[in-house]
């Protein structure tokens, strides 16, 4: 072997060394993101325990006793004076709420508002130790293929954390009022409520539920974006409730552009004296012919509606006589009759 041929070889076992170290250091770094976000968020995470007795807990060492009477769930902590965020499938009617934390202890919670539509509610407890709110980040920046960390009390067992990627994003489940974030991040029975973290330790979701034939976990966890979830949880602390969005009243049939078999409007049969459509001059025969920049369907004009708040903007394409308009409108709280 020639002298030149050695150092080629030498060379290249070099370069492999190199490589190997900085593989290893970028797993480790990956690692260590996945520790500290754990470590940031899941001092934010608390179980939630709803139960019918009127039992005062007055210590930790009762949580078992509570553990087989009554729901049980996780719920995350949104502010310093005690507001906390969970699931509203997880409260009973006229309920007591338990609410265990980190360190041990135990409080009764009382229920702000729930909201079944959006699946949320807030409760709010006072303690005597700090509280610390979770860092919120946008769920609207989440891709599918980002690494994500499920937090909560699977079965009751103690606070977890599980790994994960959004598997995808859009999905309702069934549930045309949301528009779920699907993660393979393990889900069970008791981290409803619980955090979805991003790999900086921030909230992007509130776990709701899992698809699944047996019960438990099978890959298909769903959690609401974390937008929606301030969103219904301002409502509920300001209001009480979550008010409904409204642009009038009014009556549409679907129907088929004569001069494109395959876009989709609606046409206006019905409309009612006052509201924003009305307002902005949309009259009975009129087309919808684009939402928010999709298809004029039903199922867009509902999406929309059902998604949106009291200030939010939808964006109308409407065509009347041939005319095509543009129309921004301003979402209204529905009047009480």
């Amino acid at each position: 072997m020639g002298i030149m041929q050695k150092e080629k070889i030498i060379y290249l076992l070099f370069i492999l060394v190199i490589a190997g170290l900085v593989l290893l250091q970028f797993s480790n770094q990956n690692d260590n993101k996945f520790v500290l976000a754990s470590e940031k968020a899941i001092s934010s995470v608390v179980t939630i325990y709803t139960t019918n007795t009127t039992n005062s807990i007055k210590n930790s060492y009762q949580r078992s006793r509570y553990a087989n009477t009554k729901n049980i769930g996780s719920g995350v902590v949104i502010s310093q004076e005690g507001h906390i965020v969970t699931n509203s499938h997880l409260l009973i009617p006229n309920g007591k709420i338990i609410i265990g934390h980190k360190n041990g202890e135990m409080s009764e919670g009382i229920l702000v508002g729930k909201d079944d539509d959006s699946d949320i509610a807030v409760i709010k407890t006072d303690v005597e130790f700090p509280m610390l709110p979770i860092e919120v980040g946008n769920s609207s920046d989440v891709r599918i293929g980002d690494k994500v960390l499920a937090i909560g009390n699977p079965y009751n067992i103690g606070l977890s954390v599980t790994s994960g990627i959004i598997s995808a994003t859009g999905r309702d489940y069934g549930n045309p009022y949301l528009e779920l974030i699907q993660t393979d991040a393990a889900i069970n029975p008791g981290n409803s409520g619980g955090a979805l973290i991003n790999e900086e330790g921030y909230l992007v979701g509130i776990n709701t539920k899992i698809y699944s034939q047996s019960g438990s976990y099978e890959g298909l966890g769903f959690a609401i974006p974390s937008e929606k979830v301030f969103q219904a949880a301002s409502e509920l602390i300001k209001y009480g409730k979550v008010r409904n969005a409204w642009i009038g009243n009014f009556r549409v049939r679907p129907i088929r552009l004569s001069n494109n078999n395959q876009s989709l409007a609606l046409e206006i049969i019905e409309i009612g004296e006052t509201g924003p459509l009305i307002e902005a001059g949309v009259v009975k025969g009129d087309l919808i012919t684009s939402i928010n920049g999709g298809t004029g369907s039903w199922n867009n004009l509902t999406q929309a509606l059902k998604l949106a708040f009291p200030g939010d903007i939808i964006n109308l394409e409407i065509l009347n006589s041939d005319n095509p308009k543009k129309l921004l409108l301003t979402i209204k709280t529905q009047p009480i009759n």
